[in-house]
């Protein structure tokens, strides 16, 4: 572990937060080829929170990648295959649907368009340094790109979209996308393209990044369409990393930095949008939430935008705001109080950990 002048008592946090995301992505890689995104049958599992032993592409798609980083072999090429195999639909459409139960059978039929443009993220960089390599994986690669290009129709998708919260629909009829969804896809196309070139995927692409363009009123938005959303939302910093659509220091990337930070950000925990009331709370049957709290993803992610920007002591801000309130694992969301219960550990928060802990030089590249 490289810790780039960190302190011992930091260093030996770090050490031990590294080995139990290793452990939790071990859990959460299943025999099948599955990741889920928590392991809800582990005895550290708290049993009030929600049942979250799905598939969600997305999740898996960053679990592989932090994979990569921790240098496990074998669940990333699992995973591709369960996706081709398994997944059920995806051989017919081309495309990944919102969550799917561990033995492929679909959990939601909802189109989220980011799923797919994921996980040609993570096939790409699992072989990222031999592409050659990533030919095994063809039929994933050509059905998923051709998928995602299926579903284009120049400016935006031909059907009801919905974005990675699960929250918010965008539809045809008003030509809506969601930023998130549209960076996703951009990505996955010329990730898809660097594994086997295709002028079609290079073509979508491109017309999906002029569409983002659009985006953009003082800062990104949410929703672009004829009737767009412009909240505020963090997951605008998927623009960035890991989809590399925009430099960090693109001045739209900034002003819409500014903005997460001005809006989102509480004693420098992260939160998803503004009067965020999803707590994944189960408390009894009549599901009472208490407000959402903040996501160590969000935190993790904007630790990664100002490594990229170069600015350290605010990376470390974030990132450090994490440990310091997790004593083992990390979970969906971290509360101001002892009574709500949040997923713990998420696979995606340890994930972004991993990722984040590269970023600043914690672990080798």
């Amino acid at each position: 572990m490289n810790t780039q002048g960190a302190d011992c008592g930091l260093d030996l946090k770090i050490h031990k937060h590294v080995e139990t995301s290793r452990q939790v992505i071990f859990d959460c890689a299943l025999e099948n080829g599955a990741i889920v995104a928590a392991n809800c049958f582990k005895e550290y599992f708290p049993k009030d929170a929600k049942y979250y032993t799905y598939v969600w592409p997305r999740d898996a798609s960053f679990a592989c990648v932090a994979a990569d980083i921790l240098r496990i072999e074998d669940i990333q090429e699992r995973f591709f295959d369960w996706c081709t195999n398994r997944a059920a639909d995806f051989r017919k459409t081309g495309v990944f649907f919102q969550n799917y139960f561990v033995n492929g059978l679909k959990a939601s039929g909802n189109f989220q368009p980011d799923q797919t443009g994921s996980v040609l993220w993570a096939v790409w960089h699992h072989y990222k340094d031999n592409l050659k390599e990533a030919s095994k994986h063809g039929m994933l690669v050509r059905r998923a790109a051709n998928g995602i290009c299926d579903k284009w129709r120049g400016n935006h998708f031909r059907q009801v979209t919905n974005d990675l919260w699960e929250e918010r629909f965008a539809f045809p009829d008003l030509e809506e996308n969601f930023t998130y969804s549209l960076a996703a896809c951009v990505k996955g196309l010329e990730c898809a393209n660097a594994i086997m070139p295709n002028k079609k995927w290079v073509e979508v692409a491109g017309q999906m990044r002029e569409r983002l363009r659009d985006h953009y009123a003082g800062h990104f938005f949410r929703t672009y369409g004829k009737l767009g959303d412009g909240s505020i939302d963090a997951s605008m910093l998927g623009l960035v990393y890991p989809f590399e659509v925009f430099s960090p220091r693109d001045r739209r990337v900034v002003a819409t930095v500014k903005k997460i930070e001005k809006k989102l950000v509480i004693a420098d925990g992260v939160h998803r949008y503004e009067n965020d009331e999803y707590d994944g709370w189960i408390f009894d049957s009549m599901h009472r939430n208490k407000g959402a709290g903040a996501w160590p993803i969000l935190n993790f992610w904007l630790s990664i935008y100002y490594a990229r920007l170069g600015y350290r002591e605010k990376a470390l801000q974030y990132y450090n705001w994490v440990l310091n309130r997790v004593r083992k694992f990390i979970p969906e969301q971290i509360f101001e109080n002892d009574i709500q219960v949040s997923v713990k550990p998420l696979c995606w928060s340890h994930a972004m950990f991993i990722i984040a802990s590269r970023e600043l030089g914690y672990l080798q590249q």
